[in-house]
């Protein structure tokens, strides 16, 4: 691990000045980030403690019915928070099966929307890695790559974003606030990663000294709670990253469906909201037909990065069956396995 400065600022403006510089980052809980220094992959030469910079541990009811999460907010607390499962169920079941416990006793909700890339080649500092050194190559292109991007993965790139809670926030219509330099502004969750083109290594649309300071969900999202579910496949069913996801929030009104959300996790450098699906389903009856449809659609301009085909017909098979149990109602209790193919819906009793 490099030598860094360490800072501990009094107040928001105090922090985003001093991580103005581009060798500085934020530190909050440092499950991703101390992992890449120890690793040699991050190197900041400034740490800017944000922890006990004021106003940012809170959740907050907004007199239009949307939610506002402070970036400090640790993700146990949310997913454990009964009134938040009641009304978002789908982010409840994403957030309980990301990590370990233990590691969602500590993580936070604004370090989860900018954790990075699990590619064992950006992790391996012997490899060629464009997003780690621009320039470089990318070894995964010719390597161990199933697990890489099926949707707007580059010749430059074909990592894929690992958040599970993304997902259904970016389905969700969720906003984040961003303090910078020029003051404060909003940018829609859907937005703030890019796709890899040939700048890989620029991730996010965050400035230099960009602070996410809160994450919001609109009142509507709230309207989707009894149909709504997030589920993904991965290789083990405890602690594993999803090899693909789905997040499905439908309102269904006389036996059509009114309107629906859907996102796609684990195929691309960011959550994928599947627009040109939600628009095929609107008004038409919650069928097994109308699903695979869908998720055709959805995966129409997938193409495989490598040896990962079968990953186009599995998030087409997973965001069927998410879509199905979606339709079929939210369940009373978080399922035992959170978002696995594999549980049964008798769990903990999160919804009261």
């Amino acid at each position: 691990m490099n030598n860094f400065e360490y800072i501990r600022p009094a107040t928001i403006s105090d922090a985003v000045t001093a991580a103005s510089r581009p060798d500085a980052a934020y530190l909050a809980s440092g499950t991703n980030l101390l992992d890449l220094m120890k690793g040699g992959i991050a190197h900041p030469s400034r740490l800017v403690d944000i922890t006990r910079l004021p106003g940012l541990d809170r959740v907050e009811r907004l007199p239009d019915g949307g939610l506002r999460i402070g970036t400090l907010v640790r993700n146990a607390d949310l997913a454990h928070d009964p009134d938040f499962a009641r009304c978002y169920p789908a982010v409840t079941e994403a957030l309980l099966s990301g990590a370990s416990a233990q590691l969602r006793n500590a993580a936070t909700v604004g370090g989860n929307l900018l954790q990075r890339t699990r590619c064992g080649y950006f992790y391996d500092v012997a490899s060629a890695c464009n997003k780690r050194r621009p320039g470089s190559g990318c070894d995964a292109g010719d390597g161990e790559n199933r697990l890489h991007a099926v949707l707007g993965w580059s010749k430059a790139c074909i990592a894929t974003h690992p958040s599970d809670f993304c997902v259904p926030l970016v389905a969700l219509d969720a906003v984040v606030e961003i303090e910078g330099r020029n003051g404060r502004r909003e940018v829609a969750l859907e937005s703030l990663h890019r796709l890899p083109g040939d700048t890989p290594e620029q991730e996010n649309v965050l400035e230099p000294g960009d602070l996410i300071v809160a994450l919001r969900l609109p009142a509507e999202a709230r309207a989707f709670a009894p149909h709504a579910r997030y589920l993904k496949v991965r290789e083990r069913t405890s602690y594993a990253f999803a090899v693909v996801s789905a997040a499905a929030a439908l309102r269904i009104e006389q036996g059509k469906i009114k309107d629906v959300r859907l996102a796609l996790g684990g195929v691309a450098a960011k959550p994928w909201r599947a627009r040109a699906a939600e628009e095929g389903l609107a008004g038409a009856g919650p069928t097994a037909d109308a699903f695979r449809r869908a998720a055709q659609v959805a995966l129409a301009d997938a193409k495989p990065s490598g040896d990962n085909l079968f990953k186009i017909e599995l998030a087409q098979r997973i965001l069927v069956r998410t879509l199905t149990l979606a339709a079929a109602g939210t369940p009373d209790r978080i399922p035992a396995l959170p978002a696995s193919a594999f549980s049964s819906v008798s769990g903990a009793l999160h919804v009261a």
